[in-house]
């Protein structure tokens, strides 16, 4: 893990359900709302074709054990989107990327891609885009019956991809 390698991509617009989960551990509760999502619309034999994105909202704040997290599931323009979940049309952009391999490195991961971007004098992009997690491997957290496998005994098989917004 010494050394990053980190590529330079542009995601492309998509829509994405959104769920919002805060408190001491949002991300099992908004993965619990895109889970219940799924399920309720038939679509937990796609994991594989589907993409999963997450990211802090708001970011934990000192003297506070809680804060949130938004997960999000890709989702086609006719899919309907109702009660907690809420659809989102992400306009793309321009990212830093890499990737790597179980939960306990993710902070460790997330501080070399910044130093990365910042000792290659990147620039931040003039419009607001949002740091980005991505789980590639769902299948390795959620099962075909749509519950979440116990979260520590599966997080270091999970293999994720972070993104880190960049200037053209």
């Amino acid at each position: 893990m010494d050394e990053l390698d980190v590529k330079i991509v542009t995601l492309e617009p998509m829509r994405v359900a959104v769920a919002h989960g805060f408190g001491v551990s949002p991300e099992i509760e908004a993965w619990q709302m895109i889970v219940d999502f799924l399920k309720d619309q038939g679509k937990l034999q796609e994991l594989k074709s589907l993409r999963f994105f997450g990211y802090n909202n708001p970011n934990p704040s000192p003297g506070s054990p809680n804060y949130g997290y938004d997960q999000w599931v890709t989702i086609d323009e006719v899919t309907e989107v109702t009660g907690e979940v809420k659809a989102y049309d992400f306009p793309g952009g321009r990212y830093a990327v890499t990737r790597f391999k179980g939960l306990s490195n993710i902070t460790a991961v997330w501080g070399k891609l910044v130093q990365w971007h910042e000792d290659g004098g990147y620039k931040k992009p003039p419009n607001y885009l949002q740091c980005l997690e991505e789980l590639t491997n769902p299948e390795s957290f959620i099962s075909p019956q749509g519950e979440l496998y116990e979260a520590e005994s599966v997080m270091e098989q999970w293999i994720f991809k972070l993104y880190l917004p960049v200037a053209e």
